[in-house]
Protein backbone atom coordinates (compact mmCIF):
# COMPACT_ATOMS: atom_id res chain seq x y z
CA UNK A 1 0.00 0.00 0.00
CA UNK A 2 1.30 3.67 -0.82
CA UNK A 3 2.34 5.38 2.84
CA UNK A 4 1.02 8.75 4.00
CA UNK A 5 3.10 9.05 7.34
CA UNK A 6 3.74 11.51 10.06
CA UNK A 7 4.57 11.31 13.43
CA UNK A 8 4.75 14.23 15.49
CA UNK A 9 5.51 14.92 19.13
CA UNK A 10 2.81 16.57 21.86
CA UNK A 11 4.60 20.36 20.54
CA UNK A 12 3.89 20.46 17.43
CA UNK A 13 -20.03 8.74 -5.71
CA UNK A 14 -21.42 7.79 -8.13
CA UNK A 15 -20.11 4.96 -5.92
CA UNK A 16 -20.40 6.95 -2.80
CA UNK A 17 -24.01 8.52 -3.05
CA UNK A 18 -25.85 5.11 -1.69
CA UNK A 19 -23.99 5.92 1.89
CA UNK A 20 -26.25 9.01 2.70
CA UNK A 21 -28.95 6.96 1.66
CA UNK A 22 -28.17 4.34 3.88
CA UNK A 23 -28.68 5.51 6.09
CA UNK A 24 -21.26 17.50 19.95
CA UNK A 25 -20.11 19.57 23.76
CA UNK A 26 -20.24 23.23 23.64
CA UNK A 27 -21.90 26.15 25.13
CA UNK A 28 -21.89 30.02 24.53
CA UNK A 29 -24.30 33.16 24.63
CA UNK A 30 -26.64 33.48 22.30
CA UNK A 31 -25.72 36.96 21.09
CA UNK A 32 -22.76 38.85 19.90
CA UNK A 33 -20.61 40.25 21.98
CA UNK A 34 -17.03 41.81 21.98
CA UNK A 35 -14.01 40.00 21.33
CA UNK A 36 -11.82 40.03 24.98
CA UNK A 37 -9.08 40.30 21.79
CA UNK A 38 -10.49 43.53 21.30
CA UNK A 39 -8.85 44.72 17.87
CA UNK A 40 -9.67 40.96 16.96
CA UNK A 41 -11.20 40.78 13.17
CA UNK A 42 -13.68 37.62 13.07
CA UNK A 43 -13.04 37.38 9.27
CA UNK A 44 -10.03 37.81 9.40
CA UNK A 45 -8.92 34.71 12.46
CA UNK A 46 -11.21 32.65 10.63
CA UNK A 47 -10.10 32.76 7.20
CA UNK A 48 -6.61 31.72 8.95
CA UNK A 49 -8.05 29.05 10.97
CA UNK A 50 -7.07 26.07 8.09
CA UNK A 51 -3.80 27.40 8.19
CA UNK A 52 -2.88 27.13 12.19
CA UNK A 53 -4.20 23.62 11.59
CA UNK A 54 -1.27 22.83 8.97
CA UNK A 55 0.98 24.05 11.55
CA UNK A 56 -0.47 22.02 14.54
CA UNK A 57 0.41 19.11 12.36
CA UNK A 58 -1.93 16.49 13.47
CA UNK A 59 -5.20 15.73 15.54
CA UNK A 60 -8.21 13.17 16.27
CA UNK A 61 -11.23 13.75 15.01
CA UNK A 62 -14.76 12.94 15.70
CA UNK A 63 -17.43 13.71 12.95
CA UNK A 64 -21.30 13.84 13.06
CA UNK A 65 -23.57 14.10 9.97
CA UNK A 66 -27.06 14.86 10.65
CA UNK A 67 -30.26 14.83 7.86
CA UNK A 68 -33.63 14.17 8.25
CA UNK A 69 -34.97 11.70 5.26
CA UNK A 70 -39.05 9.85 5.31
CA UNK A 71 -40.02 11.89 8.35
CA UNK A 72 -36.87 10.62 10.35
CA UNK A 73 -33.44 12.15 11.63
CA UNK A 74 -30.86 10.31 10.95
CA UNK A 75 -26.97 10.76 12.08
CA UNK A 76 -23.80 9.35 10.85
CA UNK A 77 -20.78 8.94 12.72
CA UNK A 78 -17.21 8.97 12.51
CA UNK A 79 -13.93 9.20 14.13
CA UNK A 80 -10.41 8.61 13.98
CA UNK A 81 -6.82 10.79 13.01
CA UNK A 82 -5.99 13.50 10.72
CA UNK A 83 -2.61 15.03 9.23
CA UNK A 84 -3.44 17.96 7.80
CA UNK A 85 -0.27 19.06 6.36
CA UNK A 86 -0.28 15.33 4.24
CA UNK A 87 -4.00 16.09 3.93
CA UNK A 88 -4.49 12.55 4.79
CA UNK A 89 -6.76 10.98 7.64
CA UNK A 90 -8.38 7.64 8.48
CA UNK A 91 -12.24 7.76 9.96
CA UNK A 92 -14.40 4.82 11.23
CA UNK A 93 -17.89 5.78 10.12
CA UNK A 94 -21.08 4.01 12.10
CA UNK A 95 -24.35 4.13 9.79
CA UNK A 96 -27.42 4.06 11.81
CA UNK A 97 -29.87 1.10 12.72
CA UNK A 98 -31.79 0.44 10.19
CA UNK A 99 -35.97 1.27 11.29
CA UNK A 100 -36.27 -2.09 12.73
CA UNK A 101 -33.71 -1.30 15.38
CA UNK A 102 -31.51 -4.08 14.00
CA UNK A 103 -27.70 -3.34 13.19
CA UNK A 104 -27.29 -4.26 10.07
CA UNK A 105 -24.57 -2.52 8.95
CA UNK A 106 -21.00 -2.62 9.41
CA UNK A 107 -18.13 0.25 10.02
CA UNK A 108 -17.34 1.62 6.86
CA UNK A 109 -13.14 2.44 7.02
CA UNK A 110 -12.39 5.62 4.68
CA UNK A 111 -9.41 7.32 4.09
CA UNK A 112 -9.00 10.76 3.08
CA UNK A 113 -6.37 12.06 0.76
CA UNK A 114 -6.63 14.87 -2.06
CA UNK A 115 -9.07 14.63 -4.40
CA UNK A 116 -10.16 10.84 -3.31
CA UNK A 117 -12.23 9.10 -0.88
CA UNK A 118 -11.59 5.16 -0.52
CA UNK A 119 -14.15 3.29 1.42
CA UNK A 120 -14.13 -0.15 2.79
CA UNK A 121 -16.62 -2.45 3.66
CA UNK A 122 -19.05 -0.42 1.55
CA UNK A 123 -21.24 -3.57 0.83
CA UNK A 124 -23.61 -3.43 -2.14
CA UNK A 125 -21.95 -6.13 -4.02
CA UNK A 126 -17.76 -4.83 -3.03
CA UNK A 127 -15.69 -7.93 -1.83
CA UNK A 128 -14.32 -7.08 1.59
CA UNK A 129 -11.00 -7.14 0.76
CA UNK A 130 -12.17 -4.65 -1.30
CA UNK A 131 -11.33 -0.95 -1.80
CA UNK A 132 -14.07 1.64 -3.34
CA UNK A 133 -12.04 4.58 -4.84
CA UNK A 134 -13.71 8.00 -5.69
CA UNK A 135 -12.72 11.01 -6.79
CA UNK A 136 -13.73 13.77 -4.95
CA UNK A 137 -13.98 16.14 -7.75
CA UNK A 138 -16.45 13.84 -9.64
CA UNK A 139 -19.09 14.23 -6.71
CA UNK A 140 -21.75 17.30 -6.57
CA UNK A 141 -20.90 18.22 -3.05
CA UNK A 142 -17.37 17.54 -3.18
CA UNK A 143 -17.30 14.71 -0.43
CA UNK A 144 -18.78 17.26 1.98
CA UNK A 145 -21.67 15.18 2.23
CA UNK A 146 -21.97 12.56 0.42
CA UNK A 147 -19.29 10.31 2.16
CA UNK A 148 -21.41 10.56 5.54
CA UNK A 149 -18.55 12.39 7.22
CA UNK A 150 -16.81 15.68 6.20
CA UNK A 151 -13.37 15.75 5.47
CA UNK A 152 -11.72 17.52 8.24
CA UNK A 153 -9.59 19.59 6.38
CA UNK A 154 -12.44 20.58 3.94
CA UNK A 155 -14.13 21.86 6.73
CA UNK A 156 -11.59 23.96 7.97
CA UNK A 157 -10.48 24.89 4.39
CA UNK A 158 -14.53 26.17 3.99
CA UNK A 159 -13.98 28.94 6.49
CA UNK A 160 -11.07 30.17 3.73
CA UNK A 161 -14.63 31.58 2.19
CA UNK A 162 -15.76 33.40 5.29
CA UNK A 163 -17.94 36.71 4.03
CA UNK A 164 -18.86 37.48 7.60
CA UNK A 165 -18.58 36.71 11.34
CA UNK A 166 -19.31 37.45 14.66
CA UNK A 167 -18.19 36.96 17.73
CA UNK A 168 -20.13 35.61 20.05
CA UNK A 169 -18.91 34.81 23.31
CA UNK A 170 -16.90 31.99 25.38
CA UNK A 171 -17.40 28.79 25.40
CA UNK A 172 -15.87 24.90 26.78
CA UNK A 173 -15.56 22.34 24.26
CA UNK A 174 -14.50 18.91 25.42
CA UNK A 175 -12.94 21.09 28.63
CA UNK A 176 -11.38 23.40 26.46
CA UNK A 177 -11.79 27.16 26.40
CA UNK A 178 -12.53 28.47 23.35
CA UNK A 179 -13.96 31.31 21.76
CA UNK A 180 -17.37 31.27 19.52
CA UNK A 181 -17.69 32.65 16.42
CA UNK A 182 -21.04 32.66 14.09
CA UNK A 183 -20.89 32.91 10.73
CA UNK A 184 -21.64 32.08 6.69
CA UNK A 185 -19.08 31.16 4.15
CA UNK A 186 -19.13 31.41 0.33
CA UNK A 187 -18.16 28.08 -1.22
CA UNK A 188 -16.73 29.83 -4.15
CA UNK A 189 -14.11 31.98 -2.57
CA UNK A 190 -13.36 29.29 -0.45
CA UNK A 191 -12.38 27.08 -3.24
CA UNK A 192 -10.36 29.67 -4.83
CA UNK A 193 -8.55 30.42 -1.39
CA UNK A 194 -8.34 26.38 -1.07
CA UNK A 195 -4.72 24.71 -0.93
CA UNK A 196 -4.52 22.58 -3.94
CA UNK A 197 -5.62 19.50 -2.64
CA UNK A 198 -8.99 20.55 -1.47
CA UNK A 199 -9.10 22.85 -4.34
CA UNK A 200 -11.22 21.00 -6.74
CA UNK A 201 -13.17 19.08 -4.25
CA UNK A 202 -14.63 22.93 -3.11
CA UNK A 203 -15.12 24.21 -6.78
CA UNK A 204 -17.70 20.56 -7.12
CA UNK A 205 -19.73 21.82 -4.07
CA UNK A 206 -19.50 25.35 -5.37
CA UNK A 207 -21.48 24.32 -8.50
CA UNK A 208 -23.35 21.57 -6.95
CA UNK A 209 -25.15 22.76 -3.72
CA UNK A 210 -28.50 24.39 -3.62
CA UNK A 211 -27.12 27.85 -1.78
CA UNK A 212 -23.92 29.75 -2.58
CA UNK A 213 -23.27 30.32 1.26
CA UNK A 214 -22.60 28.14 4.09
CA UNK A 215 -23.89 29.02 7.48
CA UNK A 216 -21.76 27.80 10.20
CA UNK A 217 -20.38 28.15 14.03
CA UNK A 218 -17.21 27.88 14.85
CA UNK A 219 -14.70 27.27 18.06
CA UNK A 220 -11.02 28.57 18.31
CA UNK A 221 -8.90 27.82 21.41
CA UNK A 222 -6.47 30.34 22.63
CA UNK A 223 -4.09 29.13 19.76
CA UNK A 224 -6.36 29.90 17.14
CA UNK A 225 -6.76 25.75 16.19
CA UNK A 226 -10.20 24.82 15.21
CA UNK A 227 -12.10 22.67 18.10
CA UNK A 228 -15.07 22.52 16.59
CA UNK A 229 -17.07 23.05 13.60
CA UNK A 230 -20.46 22.81 12.46
CA UNK A 231 -21.81 23.74 9.15
CA UNK A 232 -25.51 23.66 7.76
CA UNK A 233 -25.77 22.53 3.89
CA UNK A 234 -28.52 22.25 1.53
CA UNK A 235 -28.47 20.16 -1.65
CA UNK A 236 -30.61 19.27 -4.34
CA UNK A 237 -31.42 15.29 -3.86
CA UNK A 238 -32.27 14.01 -7.02
CA UNK A 239 -34.26 11.06 -6.28
CA UNK A 240 -36.32 13.18 -4.37
CA UNK A 241 -36.44 16.21 -6.52
CA UNK A 242 -36.02 18.57 -3.57
CA UNK A 243 -33.76 20.12 -1.15
CA UNK A 244 -32.00 18.29 1.37
CA UNK A 245 -30.76 20.13 4.71
CA UNK A 246 -28.04 18.43 6.26
CA UNK A 247 -25.37 19.54 9.46
CA UNK A 248 -22.65 18.56 9.70
CA UNK A 249 -20.44 18.89 12.78
CA UNK A 250 -16.70 18.27 12.90
CA UNK A 251 -14.41 17.80 16.67
CA UNK A 252 -11.23 18.26 16.63
CA UNK A 253 -8.61 17.07 19.82
CA UNK A 254 -5.55 15.52 20.37
CA UNK A 255 -3.08 17.78 18.31
CA UNK A 256 0.02 16.15 17.55
CA UNK A 257 -1.24 12.36 17.62
CA UNK A 258 1.03 10.15 15.08
CA UNK A 259 -0.89 9.78 11.93
CA UNK A 260 -0.06 7.00 10.19
CA UNK A 261 -2.10 6.51 6.45
CA UNK A 262 -1.55 3.77 4.15
CA UNK A 263 -3.42 4.45 0.78
CA UNK A 264 -4.83 1.67 -0.95
CA UNK A 265 -2.33 -0.29 -4.52
CA UNK A 266 -4.77 -0.57 -7.59
CA UNK A 267 -4.53 -3.77 -6.92
CA UNK A 268 -6.81 -3.44 -3.79
CA UNK A 269 -9.79 -1.32 -5.45
CA UNK A 270 -12.60 -2.83 -6.90
CA UNK A 271 -13.42 -2.25 -10.47
CA UNK A 272 -16.69 -3.58 -10.95
CA UNK A 273 -20.33 -1.81 -10.35
CA UNK A 274 -21.02 -1.03 -7.38
CA UNK A 275 -25.07 -1.75 -6.43
CA UNK A 276 -27.22 1.60 -4.89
Amino acid sequence: MERQRRRRGPAVAAAAAGLMACATGCSGSGAAAEDPRGTEDAVAVLRQAPATLVRAGTSKARTSMEMATGGTRVTIRGEGVYDYEDQVGRLRVLLPQDPSGADEHRPITELLAPGALYMKNRGAGVPADKWVRVATATLSDGNLVTGGATDPFAAAELLRGTREAAYVGTASVGGTPVRHYRGTADLAAAARGASQGQRAALRAAAKGFATATVPFDAYLDDQGRIRKVRHRFSFVNDRRQGTVAVASTTLLYGFGTPVDVRLPDSGDIFAGRIAE
